[in-house]
């Protein structure tokens, strides 16, 4: 696994839950607690170790972290060039969807040996969305979720999410857009804060 994927849920834990919180969740995962370096690889193993530790610590469903760690990608204030690096995708929230086949591509020239999930886009009979996430690690999808969530409210758009079918590697995230300017959104400025 990435260093940047340990490094995040390792930045989540500590962010949300508190400093101590990430130290009993790494120790139990026996990982050091001064954690991860970013741009190192860990054997996935070593991934779910803190994933279980976490889960057992917290007391929450591996689903719920991981689809908060998405959240908190998008949302935290020190994570801010990633939200920006996601609203390069497009004007509305259906832009971003869009582009979302692209993501891992983009991705890879930041950080060419990051493997993030291949994502496929598909407009349903109903005028929904469903991503079919292939590939990764397990549980990418929940991650995917969260991160939607976070972006459609950052472009003011109300939506329904739902992993479903996960089988073999590969899940689908649905997606309901119910209303497109449901609110008024996040600003955003190509320029950024100049």
């Amino acid at each position: 696994m990435h260093g940047l994927v340990n490094r995040a849920i390792q930045c989540f834990l500590s962010e949300t839950y508190g400093r101590e919180c990430w130290t009993r969740v790494a120790r139990a995962a026996e990982v050091d607690p001064g954690g991860f370096e970013a741009m190192m690889s860990y054997a996935d193993e070593l991934t779910e170790a803190v994933l279980e530790s976490a889960v057992a610590r917290l007391d929450l469903p591996r689903e719920m972290i991981l689809e908060d760690l998405g959240t908190f990608l998008v949302s935290h204030p020190d994570l801010e060039p990633l939200r920006r690096l996601l609203r390069f995708g497009g004007e509305t929230f259906l832009d971003f969807l869009f582009s979302l086949d692209d993501l891992p591509e983009r991705a890879r020239l930041a950080v060419p040996d990051l493997e993030l999930p291949e994502l496929e886009l598909a407009e349903d009979a109903e005028g929904g969305f469903a991503i079919r996430c292939k590939g990764s690690w397990p549980g990418a999808e929940f991650v995917l979720q969260g991160m939607l969530r976070a972006m459609a409210d950052d472009y003011g758009a109300l939506v329904l999410l739902d992993v479903v079918d996960r089988e073999g590697g590969e899940a689908t995230v649905t997606i309901s857009l119910l209303d497109s300017a449901f609110h008024e959104g996040r600003s955003f400025s190509l320029a950024g804060d100049l």
